[in-house]
């Protein structure tokens, strides 16, 4: 299998303080392998320092409704990782397994093409430094990398065919993500809306399968 070369002409542009966020990742996703590619090659590409370039590459599979085997398992994980990385101070450490795993690039193409009609929302929406101090700060920074791993303990949750189950926590770490590339406190507000209702939305799930469950039950035994 190919492997990408992580020092392309287009890979550069990551480094380029005057591209767009949907410009860095359109180059990205445009010179994908055509076959296979592995989770250790795009950190390659993105580096530590792209973390959450790579976080909101990783969540644009969950917000459009496609099903790719095996993704929501490493991308879940890796977003796991990273905000762990972040909030303890450390380079990020993969285990071998997730690093080498192939994953079809050829399919995961047309999912990240529709996902990234949702950076270009947030491009539109988001204002760096707004509200700055939810942005900043050791103690807010603390708080919202606990909340970023939340959001990514909520998306690899058991909920994989319910509707909706991965949107919503995807949309947060998107928020996040956003947020906290452009220290736009706004964003991370929405981020954290976006946590609480998933925490909801879970909440109603498990409800109403526990009162389904308790009424099959009395059904059989009444």
């Amino acid at each position: 299998m190919p492997t990408p070369d992580p020092r392309t002409a287009e890979a550069r542009r990551l480094d380029d303080e005057h591209a767009s966020l949907g410009d860095q990742l359109g180059a990205i996703i445009a010179h994908l392998p055509p076959d296979t590619i592995s989770l250790g090659e795009l950190l390659d590409v993105f580096g530590d320092e792209g973390l959450l370039l790579l976080t909101v590459l990783l969540t644009l599979v969950f917000l459009i409704p496609v099903s790719i085997p095996g993704v929501s398992t490493v991308f879940g994980a890796a977003i796991l990782l990273v905000g762990i990385s972040r909030l303890i101070g450390r380079e990020l450490w993969l285990p071998a397994r997730l690093r080498t795993r192939p994953l079809p690039a050829d399919r995961l193409r047309p999912g990240l093409e529709r996902g990234m009609e949702w950076v270009r929302r947030m491009e539109r929406i988001s204002r760096p430094h707004r509200l700055s101090a939810l942005a900043g700060g050791r103690g807010i920074d603390t708080l919202n990398n606990l909340a970023f791993i939340l959001a990514a303990l909520l998306l690899m949750a058991p909920f994989g065919f319910v509707p909706f189950s991965n949107t919503f926590p995807a949309v947060a770490l998107l928020l996040y993500a956003v947020g906290l590339i452009q220290r736009d406190g706004g964003a991370i507000l929405l981020g954290h809306l976006a946590n609480i209702a998933t925490i909801i939305y879970f909440g109603v799930l498990i409800g109403g399968g526990g009162l389904a469950a308790h009424q099959l039950l009395q059904r059989f035994t009444g």
